[in-house]
């Protein structure tokens, strides 16, 4: 069964996966800290999750730390919802017709 998750939400764009695992060792041993972070920028998103050593530390976080200020800015803590199993989105392959790119194609 996997681990239950924080999410910590309004996350300064300053804020390091270094800095997140810090301040949440204040409440007990952390196990993971994400920043989570555009794929094309490296930016920040603004948000990312945290995962205690011992899952009961994850009431008191959110009791301790929701509201409280993480590098300029009130964060948000809260239990993370599972992720769901999504289909993975596969572009241009199978099912329609695949012209071999953005362009429309000439008829003539």
């Amino acid at each position: 069964m996997a681990t239950q998750n924080l999410f910590i939400g309004s996350l300064a764009y300053a804020t390091t996966d270094d800095s997140l695992k810090a301040f949440f060792e204040q409440i007990g041993e952390v196990a993971s800290a994400r920043v989570i972070t555009d794929r094309d920028s490296g930016r920040s998103k603004g948000f990312g999750f945290v995962e205690f050593q011992d899952e009961k530390n994850n009431q008191v976080a959110v009791d301790k730390l929701n509201g409280k200020e993480l590098d300029g800015r009130a964060i948000s803590v809260g239990l993370a919802r599972p992720k769901e199993d999504r289909p993975r989105r596969d572009f241009n392959r199978g099912g329609g017709r695949d012209n071999g790119g953005s362009f429309r194609q000439r008829s003539w």
